[in-house]
């Protein structure tokens, strides 16, 4: 069971790194963001999902 929650977690960072790193913000700003959500794991995916993904253009313009 463990297993799988660890690969359903996996699929979703690399998910909302693709997505990061398809947004027009600056180059430092996807590294910095990208490296956030996969440094803290299931909370940064969560707050990415439900917050940051819509402010992070205003954030790293």
């Amino acid at each position: 069971m463990g297993f799988i929650i660890y690969i359903i977690g996996l699929v979703l960072a690399v998910m909302a790194v693709l997505d990061i790193f398809k947004k027009p913000i600056s180059p430092m700003g996807k590294v910095i963001s990208a490296v956030l959500v996969l440094l803290t794991s299931w909370v940064g995916l969560a707050v990415y999902y439900l917050y940051a993904k819509d402010h992070l253009t205003e954030w790293f313009k």
